[in-house]
């Protein structure tokens, strides 16, 4: 835009000159040659300024990007023509998320690359200056490392990660039985699912206390959880991610958040802080234990002793079972059937101890959560864990009301959580447990 108005700038005064130099030439008889050489010298010379600002431009331009690169300290800038080779023209997808998709790629040397293509001017500038300021000054074990990105002014904005085999966790605890498509996945062995509840609880460590500047996740879910050929968990997508000092307690954000892993005080917009990621990370940890969604909806059935009609959707709220099965003594009922169907030994105890830790996450006064370091001990046995209080389970609350009033939810196309829907029922909720959340 600067260019186009410097040169029309440089156009409309050039213009100017050869009216004033024919006037001059008709009105004072002066010789032609004169104003000719003249009128070459001014054009010259105003091409020589044209360029320069020109020039400029694009430096301080450059530069910008430039500060961009060494003050976040960001991997390399690539070309999109080099992205555009590595990808085969974007040919092959391995995942779509809210922002867009990611497709595998090989760079010239040989490296296996995952590419993520941000869409939509306004949302995808910003999800890319969080995505990239986040993790371009990071580095663990647990979380994926970033090779570099890419801008076309205008246009959409790329990621470029490291390559991750085995693909996300959800690949691997839920069944694949829907999934038609020839991807990494199966049933992942106990052993391991306790392994990657440490890991991703060591990455939210990390991001929430060990970091310059508190990293607050903000999506925590399965499908942003990448397993490597030794199943190791890298957590990936900080597509949500918002820095926070670690002065500051709570943070104020949009909802926007994947269904099912917001905290309660977030969809009742009372801000959000790191206690936020531990309660997404309580789900996560209860659908590892279980093998199904934390919410899932049938279209119809009987549900708790009413007789619904077959048009209504029905929410199955899990973190209720798992709570009822363990007043009961019946814990292990709450484990994936898979495993157990295996003769897979699995350990009460265990199982136990990592029931009480996500229950102990998604409490819903927010003060009550452990922090991540605490889970991290908890985990490894070096904190002793007590049976969680009952909770409220607001969430359940609002999936019980009808199903009309909270159709935002049935859009399983978008991860974006349409509080708007049910803010009447919202609004009630909140007015009855303000409270809960100081």
């Amino acid at each position: 835009m600067e260019e186009q108005k410097t040169r029309l700038l440089g156009l409309f005064l050039l213009s100017g000159l050869l009216i004033l130099f024919v006037a001059a030439a008709v009105f004072l008889k002066t010789p032609w040659i004169f104003f000719t050489v003249l009128g070459i010298i001014m054009i010259v010379s105003f091409g020589i300024i044209i360029w320069v600002f020109t020039q400029l431009e694009k430096l301080s331009r450059n530069k910008e990007l430039s500060g961009l690169n060494k003050g976040l300290g960001l991997p390399k800038r690539f070309l999109h023509e080099e992205l555009l080779l590595a990808t085969d023209n974007f040919s092959s997808i391995v995942g779509q998320g809210g922002s867009g998709c990611v497709y595998r790629g090989m760079l010239k040397d040989g490296t296996c690359v995952a590419v993520k293509r941000i869409e939509g001017q306004e949302r995808g500038e910003r999800e890319f200056r969080a995505e990239v300021a986040t993790i371009g000054c990071v580095q663990h074990m647990n979380l994926v490392h970033l090779y570099g990105y890419c801008i076309i002014p205008k246009g959409p904005r790329f990621l470029v990660y490291e390559f991750v085999q085995n693909g996300s966790l959800d690949r691997w605890i839920f069944s694949r039985e829907h999934n038609k498509k020839q991807l990494p996945g199966g049933c992942l062995p106990w052993k391991l699912r306790h392994q990657v509840a440490i890991d991703v609880a060591r990455a939210l460590c990390y991001l929430h206390n060990d970091c310059h500047s508190r990293i607050l996740h903000l999506d925590v879910k399965p499908e942003n959880i990448l397993l490597d050929d030794n199943y190791r968990a890298l957590v990936t997508d900080f597509g949500l991610a918002k820095l926070m000092g670690k002065e500051e307690n709570m943070v104020v954000t949009r909802i926007r958040g994947t269904r099912g892993y917001l905290a309660p005080e977030w969809i009742l917009e009372k801000g959000v802080s790191a206690k936020s990621d531990v309660y997404s990370y309580g789900m996560l940890l209860l659908e590892m234990i279980g093998g199904r969604r934390s919410v899932v909806m049938s279209s119809a059935g009987d549900f708790k002793g009413k007789s619904t009609k077959p048009e209504m959707e029905v929410w199955e709220y899990f973190p209720k079972t798992v709570y009822e099965k363990m007043k009961a003594g019946k814990i292990m009922e709450v484990v994936d059937k898979r495993l157990l169907e295996e003769g897979t030994i699995i350990d009460e105890n265990e199982v136990r101890r990592l029931v009480y830790i996500a229950l102990w996450c998604i409490q819903e006064k927010v003060k009550i959560r452990p922090n991540t370091g605490e889970v991290v001990n908890m985990l490894e046995g070096r904190l002793p864990v007590d049976e969680p209080p009952e909770t409220k389970m607001f969430l359940h609350d609002l999936l019980l009301m009808k199903s009309e009033k909270i159709q935002g939810w049935n859009n399983t196309k978008a991860n974006a959580l349409q509080v708007s829907q049910f803010s009447n029922d919202k609004s009630q909720a909140a007015a009855s447990t303000s409270s809960m959340y100081d």
